[in-house]
């Protein structure tokens, strides 16, 4: 912490300490062997120490709490709090003192002070004492500006003030990544580094989804009817490790029928983070709007609603398809089923499906057959629009698993 203070003597002296949690007292064991020269020496002697642990005085963690000795590392998302103090050092009654507590960061400036009321007079050998607490959401340089004014008993107006520069970091790694389903639905990956040098205990990582979606959690795995977390019970981040957590986004029913509402939305929401390190000391990080790259499904679109896992060798099965019309334009479609070396469809090729509006979307149900065993890749589907007389092709479409019946 870096002090300008003003060459000028004042009565009252002001003091700016930083409040954090305690540590636990650590010491280094020396231990020999008994047939050594000190013989049980060293080990008496961490016996008759109070900062070991009675029948564990080799290890190194203590039962004692020892205070900070340094201004320590400030952390983006922490409670910065700070003790103020004013003192009268003289042999004078001052009066009129106000003290006044700024941030001053990169962007803004903000009142800390808990009152901007002067008091009425201060004694000698009395103290004016106030504690002031701010959540940090910028990194960077952060200039704690104290100033204070007072009157004294002959009626000059006096003023001074003091200036505490700190550092902010950034204690977590945030990386984010997309995937779009065939469906509407949209699979977030997020990566979390610890890049402080202290463990972490994860008390919450969330996804607060956009007003369009519902967000499922997919970090758990159900056992007997219990949810369990997949990082264990003790959910702590060592530092410089890295977590991956997913989240599956649905549009809700309202939005999920509007193509081309979904198509444009690229926000999809925040991460909120809370965690916890020595001794309990919360942090709380919310990244900015998410975004993602909005899928191009072109002027219309074909997905599979309903395909079975496993079919039987050459025995016929049905699916579901969707048609959307993504575009802003009316089509006129006339759907096209186009035979390959193993997909063989069952129905008349070249049938007319109708005009579908803009955003409008219609159920087809088809039926097929293979003629190879495996992993087969539905495709072979044509749609072409007659007014601008516009061809569409989808293959790849979905995969089936085609197995040989039984005997």
């Amino acid at each position: 912490m870096d002090v300008n203070q003003t060459k000028q003597e004042h009565l009252l002296a002001l003091k700016v300490m930083r409040l954090t949690k305690p540590t636990l007292f650590t010491n280094l064991p020396v231990t020999c062997e008994d047939r050594d020269l000190p013989g049980d020496l060293f080990c008496q002697l961490m016996r008759d120490d109070p900062s070991t642990i009675r029948g564990a005085e080799t290890l190194m963690l203590g039962e004692m709490l020892t205070l900070p000795q340094n201004f320590g590392n400030i952390f983006l998302g922490e409670t910065f709090s700070s003790y103020i103090s004013v003192h009268n050092d003289s042999s004078q009654v001052v009066k009129d003192i106000l003290v006044k507590a700024d941030l001053q960061t990169s962007s803004q400036r903000l009142n800390l002070s808990a009152s901007n009321t002067a008091v009425a007079e201060l004694r000698p050998e009395c103290c004016i004492d106030d504690v002031i607490h701010h959540e940090v959401k910028e990194i960077g340089t952060h200039i704690l500006v104290c100033a204070v004014s007072y009157t004294t008993q002959y009626g000059e107006k006096l003023y001074f003030r003091k200036f505490f520069k700190f550092q902010v970091l950034k204690p977590l790694d945030v990386k984010t990544k997309f995937y779009n389903a065939e469906t509407d639905e949209v699979f977030l990956e997020a990566q979390i580094q610890n890049i402080t040098t202290s463990p972490m205990f994860m008390e919450k990582v969330s996804l607060e989804p956009s007003i369009m979606y519902n967000v499922t959690e997919l970090n758990s795995v159900v056992n007997d009817d219990q949810g369990e977390s997949t990082f264990g019970k003790m959910s702590y981040l060592q530092p410089m490790d890295t977590r991956q957590y997913l989240y599956c986004l649905k549009p809700k029913p309202e939005y999920a029928e509007k193509a081309g509402v979904i198509k444009g939305v690229t926000v999809i929401g925040k991460l909120d983070i809370v965690w916890k390190t020595n001794l309990g000391e919360r942090g709380r990080l919310q990244t900015s709007q998410l975004q993602r790259m909005a899928p191009g499904y072109g002027d219309i679109r074909l997905s599979m609603e309903m395909i079975p896992d496993t079919v039987n060798l050459e025995e016929p099965f049905d699916i579901i398809c969707k048609v959307t019309n993504c575009s802003e334009r009316t089509m006129d479609l006339v759907l096209e089923m186009c035979n390959t070396r193993t997909i063989h469809w069952c129905g008349i090729s070249g049938r007319q499906l109708g005009k579908l509006s803009p955003g409008a979307s219609l159920s087809l149900p088809l039926t097929l057959l293979t003629s190879a065993q495996g992993l087969q890749s539905i495709s072979g589907l044509r749609l072409t629009d007659t007014f601008l007389k516009r061809t569409y092709e989808y293959d790849d479409m979905a995969q089936v698993c085609v197995v040989c019946p039984s005997v």
